[in-house]
């Protein structure tokens, strides 16, 4: 289910029932911390390769939201439509359920994907392992923010889609699992360098507190969180989480 939800893969889900869900949740965060230790792999080799280090990035990012169907970057558009529409809860998740994108979406867009595809670059800039690391650490971070937002005591805004169907799933010693497992990429920062490591750390946690940020701001707008508010939380938070590491690791 983590694979299916989170990825582009094809995959038969056996079993599908909020226990499932919450366990789904969980392996978001291990299986982004692969995800982006192949894209910062991808944008190591494109350097290496010739291109410059923000056009390495930039095919890196691309790949990412070619595996992962822009599924979260289409949430992160639908929130900002929603949040920016000034409208009741009722009138901005209707303005998040339409298909196009208005211009609050765009720019946000805009604004995330650059400072994704800079941050990854100046990562690059710094050495292959920094920018393997790195990105694992702020890939999986964007995906533990996902598990976080499903514990307990955060509401559905709806009854139904994903949301309602993950919400409360993941029990607090999940939680705390992924929370470990997050750590634990970040300190493989340390066979590159401290300030690596420092810098994975520091993302990650900057990552944390944007999504929780974001988070807080939804449930209080539209009431609870949504697909869309999940997706929104991945991209806001691994940008950040980059874009902080980008700059520790620099210092070193």
């Amino acid at each position: 289910m983590a694979v299916g939800t989170f990825t582009v893969l094809p995959v038969r889900v056996e079993r599908a029932d909020r226990a499932a869900a919450g366990w789904a949740m969980f392996w978001a965060a291990p299986l982004g911390a692969v995800l982006g230790a192949a894209l910062g792999a991808v944008a190591a080799a494109g350097s290496a390769l010739g291109l410059s280090d923000p056009l390495a990035a930039l095919a890196a990012v691309g790949l990412g939201a070619l595996l992962t169907r822009a599924l979260h970057l289409d949430g992160l558009a639908d929130l900002a439509d929603g949040l920016g529409s000034g409208r009741p809860a009722e009138g901005a998740l209707e303005v998040m359920r339409r298909s196009d994108i208005g211009p609050f979406g765009v720019v946000t867009l805009v604004v995330v994907l650059a400072a994704q595809v800079l941050a990854l670059g100046q990562l690059v800039g710094a050495g292959p392992g920094a920018a393997v690391v790195g990105a694992s650490a702020a890939w999986s971070a964007g995906r533990l923010a996902v598990a976080l937002a499903c514990t307990p005591r955060v509401p559905p805004a709806r009854p139904e889609g994903l949301g309602a169907w993950v919400a409360g799933t993941v029990r607090l010693p999940l939680a705390a699992g992924a929370c470990a497992i997050v750590a634990a990429v970040c300190a493989t920062g340390l066979l590159v360098s401290p300030w690596s490591a420092a810098g994975c750390a520091a993302g990650a946690l900057a990552g944390l507190c944007v999504a929780g940020a974001l988070l807080r701001r939804s449930v209080r707008r539209l009431g609870g969180i949504t697909g869309d508010v999940l997706g929104a939380l991945v991209e806001s938070a691994t940008a950040a989480a980059l874009v902080v590491a980008a700059a520790v690791a620099s210092w070193g």
